[in-house]
């Protein structure tokens, strides 16, 4: 039995010495391998809710082809989603335990103010709500929910080992990569959503593991899926630089449409807030029936439309319709509450709304202006970055998608036009954090923030401590002494009290001959301590010592039931020394 004990006592010290090794910055090697099994993980789990959704579509449509609603009666085509929107309110109401928020916003949110601790409850229902609401045809995308399933995958993975909570937060970065790379085969587009748009950190100890897991998951959806882009065109180039002046017009079209989009989801999330839950699926189903009456093209993720649209097969009339419908469905669908993504739409909406600008333009302009095809590319591009105020990955997704460099000049002024337009003529935010607005919440990111999250107290605390209790003799202060520790917690029945340097202590010896001493009694410097676990990040430390107006804290976890140890002390000195040099 102690010889079992000894070696659980072994392994037991070589977990801990790791998970203290990992709370540094710079624990490079052990980030890169969890964030390649975050990839992984993340592939696996998105390519069975991509299989499952494609089985659904071909089960329930008409034909063969996977988005074939348009062969769909009108009758059916406001019953399938009304009825999908019932199931969903229905099961939420059920699982959800009240809270109904999913995707790309509720990763923001739980970042924001949970450190990516993400639950399997709130996955389960993710997978299943957007499995659901696609297949019914409702007007939302993959992509949103994939990343929720892929930040998911890092998170459940970094709670299962206990890892601190700065490394789960780059495994909740890792899989949002991993979920962009393997929605759209774009694994460098993927890399710069999880920078740009969720982590807003460009570091090497968080780049690293990202595009790891970037590339594992989109490996893993080319061996189930293939290679194959979502995007069918021709190689486009521009004609001449004269043509540019078009490419500015057509950003500010685009940006004046992803402004719509923004408003038109903000007045829906906050009008129809008060609803219930399933009232408002349900609603939002009836809402997508009746926009697809006219236009059944709005249903579902729209790939197919896309693809008619880059390679110029629709008119200007059904160009604008389809744009008009698509904004106002996705928008109300999303700010109803249907657990669906929305970068699938604003890319349909974009090569709509580009293909139309590209008509106009072939036919007033025919010398001049290239295909309606490049415009609805450009459109498409440019209305992702404007919507998602993530111009780089807009850039690089139109690069990756289209395997095509010659793109990348107009594509920078449409994207930056369109951005410019939504963000400083029009005032609007990226689309995720106006949804977190609405719900009276915001996404911290200021430096000291982001510096203070990256690293865990493990980093910062002093080890060189010892445990006293708040009365003793003298020969145990003097033997105390001996290991020459920097700092005294003193102990008081079963809680811990204050924190005192150890030279406080030295000095009252030498200067007093009593033989009871009594810590919290004696001249010194006393802070007081509150717990922190040891996978805290030093922001969490930050805001424990704010919250509870504390001086210090020492560090703890519970390695057995109701059983703690000690790990260090903190004090507010040292977190602020971890930002400021």
């Amino acid at each position: 039995m102690n010889r079992l004990s000894h070696i659980f006592q072994r392994f037991h010290s070589k977990v801990d010495a790791h998970r203290l090794e990992l709370s540094r910055q710079d624990a490079l090697l052990q980030l890169s391998l969890l964030g390649l099994l975050t990839g992984i993980a993340a592939g696996l789990v998105i390519s069975l809710f991509r299989w499952i959704i494609d089985q659904g579509q071909l089960a329930l449509l008409p034909g063969s082809d996977m988005e074939n609603y348009e062969a769909l009666s009108v009758y059916w085509r406001i019953a399938i989603p009304a009825a999908g929107g019932l199931m969903i309110g229905a099961i939420f109401h059920l699982f959800s335990g009240g809270s109904n928020v999913v995707g790309i916003v509720h990763v923001m949110e739980r970042l924001s103010y949970h450190q990516g601790y993400l639950t399997l409850r709130a996955t389960i229902l993710q997978f299943i709500g957007a499995a659901l609401a696609i297949i019914s045809g409702h007007s939302v995308g993959r992509e949103g929910p994939a990343v929720h399933l892929g930040a998911a995958s890092g998170s459940l993975l970094g709670q299962y080992l206990a890892l601190p909570n700065n490394v789960i937060r780059t495994l909740v970065g890792c899989g949002t990569a991993a979920a962009i790379s393997a929605s759209f085969n774009t694994p460098l587009a993927g890399v710069i959503f999880a920078l740009e748009v969720i982590m807003l950190d460009y570091t090497l100890a968080s780049f690293t593991p990202i595009i790891l897991a970037a590339v594992s998951a989109d490996a893993v959806s080319i061996f189930f899926f293939g290679s194959e882009s979502i995007i069918q065109s021709p190689a486009m180039v521009l004609n001449s630089l004269t043509e540019l002046s078009i490419v500015l017009v057509l950003g500010l079209v685009i940006g004046i449409t992803s402004s719509g989009f923004i408003a038109t989801l903000q007045t829906t999330a906050t009008r129809f807030n008060h609803l219930p839950f399933w009232v408002r699926t349900t609603l939002a189903g009836i809402i997508v029936g009746i926009c697809a009456a006219p236009f059944p093209e709005i249903m579902g993720m729209g790939y197919d439309t896309m693809n008619d649209a880059l390679l110029g097969k629709l008119g200007l009339g059904i160009l604008l319709g389809i744009t008009l419908f698509k904004l106002f469905a996705s928008a109300t669908a999303v700010g109803l509450g249907i657990p669906g993504g929305l970068i699938g739409p604003t890319l349909v909406i974009g090569a709509t709304m580009g293909g139309a600008v590209g008509v106009i333009a072939v036919n007033l302009f025919p010398e001049t202006a290239t295909n309606s095809g490049f415009y609805a590319l450009l459109g498409l591009g440019a209305m992702m970055g404007a919507t998602l105020q993530a111009p780089l990955a807009a850039l690089v997704a139109m690069m990756e998608l289209t395997h095509s460099p010659a793109i990348i000049l107009p594509g920078m002024l449409a994207i930056v036009v369109a951005n410019l337009t939504t963000s400083e003529v029009f005032r609007q935010r990226s689309i995720f954090i106006t949804l977190l607005r609405a719900r009276g919440l915001d996404y911290k990111n200021d430096p000291v923030t982001q510096a203070l999250r990256r690293q865990g107290v493990a980093t910062s605390m002093e080890r060189n401590f010892t445990e006293l209790h708040s009365t003793l003799d003298r020969g145990s202060c003097e033997e105390a002494l001996k290991d020459s520790p920097n700092w005294i917690l003193i102990k008081q029945e079963a809680d811990y009290k204050a924190l005192m340097p150890a030279v406080d202590l030295a000095r009252h010896l030498q200067e007093s001959s009593g033989e009871e001493i009594d810590l919290l009694q004696i001249p010194a410097t006393r802070y007081e301590v509150i717990a922190i676990d040891l996978n805290a990040t030093l922001q969490e430390a930050r805001e424990t010592l704010d919250n509870h107006q504390a001086e210090a804290l020492y560090v703890h976890r519970m390695n057995a039931p109701a059983i703690y140890k000690v790990y260090g002390v903190l004090t507010q000195e040292q977190i602020e020394a971890a930002y400021r040099y």
